[in-house]
C-alpha cells in the first residue's frame, strides 16, 4: 500500500482527495503494474489516465460509487421544486465523464445486474457484471445467540433479558444520500403506533450528529412525538470487529436500509448471510437483495411506507421468523463468497491481460 497525500474533503473529513496526479503518474511508472484500476471518477482518474500505456498491462475501472443518482437524488429531494428533466440536464455531464473515462479503459467493473443495464443504456463500453463477495465464515446465522441480543438491548438502556422488544438494526456510512432520515422516521413512527422496539445503527460518517438530533425530534419542532423515543435509537459508531458485527446481525430481528443509490448492497448482502430479514427500498442495488420470502420493499425516500413494511415484516417475523431467516441465508447464498470474487476478478485481469498483449500498442 502506498500513500499519498492530500487535503480532506470538506463534507467528510476521513475521506481525503488525489490532487497530486503527477504523482500517481509517477508511481504508475516506477511500479510498472499488470492492472491499474481507476476507483474514482474524479481526480485519481485524472492522475491514472494521464499514466503512459508503456507502464501498465491493462487498466480497468471499478463503478462502486453512482455519484450521478446520488447527486441527482439528492437535488430532488432537498430541491423538491426544480423539475427532473432540469436535474437530468445537470446530470448529464457527468455522464460523459464516466463515458470518456471508461473508453481508456479495457473493462467497467459493476457489481449488481441493474447497474449493468444503466450504464449499457447511458453508452459506457465494456460494461462487465462482477457481485462483490461474503465472508461467509463471519458472516454466517449460527453467528446468532441471546447474549448478542442481550447486548443490542442493553445498548438501548432496556432489559437484557426482555425478549418481546424487537430489535432492528441499520449499518452504514452516515452521510447523506444513504438516507437514514427515511430510516429514522419510519422507526419512530412504528414506536408511535405502539410496538416495543429498539434501533440500533452501525456506522459513522457527518451526518451521525444531525441524525441523533433527528431521533430527538429536533427537526419537527412541536410534534407530540418529538424526542419521545430518542432513547430508542441508538448510534454505537463504527465497528472494527466484523465478528462482533455479524453476531449483533444475527442476533438482531431486522435490517432496516434506507439508501436508494447503493451500487450492490452489501451490508444487506452481509445480514441476509446471517440469516436477518430485511427492509430495503425498491431502487438501487438495495431493490435486487430483496428476498421476498425473507423481506419487504417500500417506495424509496417514503418513510411512511417504510414504516409499514417494517410492521408488516416484524409480524412475519413474529409468527415466521426461523423460515424467513433461513430464505435470508439461502439468498444470500447465490452471492459468491470473497474467495470467489477475487478468484473471477483475477481471471478477468489475465483474460484481459492475454488479450492486450495479442495487440499492437
Amino acid at each position: 500500500m502506498i500513500r499519498v497525500s492530500g487535503p480532506a474533503s470538506p463534507y467528510d473529513p476521513s475521506y481525503h482527495l488525489l490532487l497530486n496526479t503527477r504523482k500517481i503518474r509517477d508511481l504508475v511508472a516506477r511500479e510498472r503494474p499488470d492492472v491499474l484500476e481507476i476507483h474514482s471518477p474524479y481526480m485519481a482518474a485524472v492522475g491514472a489516465l494521464r499514466a503512459d500505456p508503456k507502464t501498465y498491462g491493462i487498466r480497468t475501472f471499478q463503478w462502486h460509487s453512482d455519484f450521478i443518482d446520488t447527486y441527482g437524488g439528492v437535488l430532488e429531494d432537498k430541491l423538491p421544486r426544480i423539475p427532473s428533466p432540469l436535474v437530468r440536464t445537470v446530470t448529464r455531464p457527468l455522464w460523459s465523464l464516466v463515458r470518456s473515462i471508461a473508453r481508456r479503459c479495457d473493462a467497467t467493473l459493476v457489481a449488481s445486474a441493474w447497474q449493468v443495464g444503466k450504464l449499457t443504456s447511458h453508452g459506457v463500453p465494456n460494461v462487465v457484471h462482477r457481485p462483490f463477495g461474503i465472508e461467509r465464515d463471519v458472516f454466517r446465522p449460527d453467528a446468532r445467540s441471546f447474549e448478542a441480543r442481550r447486548e443490542l438491548l442493553a445498548l438501548a438502556g432496556r432489559d437484557a433479558a426482555d425478549e418481546r422488544t424487537a430489535v432492528i438494526v441499520g449499518v452504514g456510512r452516515f452521510a447523506i444520500e444513504k438516507r437514514w432520515d427515511v430510516v429514522i422516521d419510519a422507526f419512530l413512527r412504528v414506536r408511535a403506533r405502539g410496538r416495543d422496539a429498539v434501533l440500533v445503527l452501525f456506522g459513522d460518517g457527518p451526518e451521525r450528529e444531525r441524525m441523533k438530533a433527528r431521533a430527538r425530534g429536533e427537526h419537527e419542532a412541536g410534534s407530540p412525538n418529538a424526542g419521545a423515543f430518542a432513547d430508542d435509537v441508538v448510534l454505537p459508531g463504527f465497528s472494527k470487529d466484523r465478528a462482533g458485527l455479524a453476531r449483533s446481525l444475527a442476533s438482531a430481528d431486522a435490517l432496516v436500509h434506507g439508501c436508494p443509490f447503493e451500487t450492490f448492497g452489501l451490508s444487506i448482502a452481509e445480514a441476509m448471510s446471517c440469516g436477518l430479514p430485511a427492509v430495503v427500498p425498491d431502487d438501487g442495488g438495495a431493490a435486487e437483495m430483496h428476498d421476498p420470502a425473507s423481506g419487504e420493499q417500500y417506495p424509496a425516500g417514503d418513510a411512511a411506507a417504510c414504516a409499514d413494511a417494517l410492521d408488516r415484516l416484524l409480524d412475519r417475523v413474529a409468527t415466521d421468523g426461523e423460515a424467513m431467516r433461513a430464505s435470508a441465508a439461502r439468498a444470500a447464498s447465490r452471492l459468491p463468497s470473497v474467495r470467489e470474487q477475487f478468484e473471477e476478478q483475477v481471471a478477468l485481469y489475465a483474460e484481459l491481460l492475454a488479450r492486450r498483449t495479442s495487440e499492437p500498442r
